[in-house]
C-alpha cells in the first residue's frame, strides 16, 4: 500500500454542503501537502481523485461559476 493510499484510508471525509439528495453527493478529506480528495459518498470503497491546492482552487472557481 503506498502512502497516498494509506492516507485515504486514514481520511475524514465529509459530505459537501452543496451536495443534493440522490445522486448528487460528493465528500472531500484534507490531506497532507495541502491537497484535498473527492469521492461519491454512494461508492466510499470506490475510486477518489486527489487534487493540489491550485486544482482544488480551480475546482471550487468552477464549481461557484456553475
Amino acid at each position: 500500500m503506498t502512502d497516498l493510499q494509506r492516507e485515504l484510508t486514514g481520511a475524514t471525509w465529509r459530505t459537501s454542503s452543496h451536495s443534493g439528495s440522490g445522486d448528487q453527493c460528493v465528500q472531500v478529506a484534507s490531506l497532507s501537502s495541502d491537497r484535498h480528495a473527492v469521492r461519491d459518498s454512494k461508492d466510499p470503497l470506490g475510486p477518489s481523485f486527489v487534487l493540489s491546492t491550485a486544482g482544488w482552487r480551480r475546482l471550487l472557481e468552477s464549481a461557484r461559476e456553475s
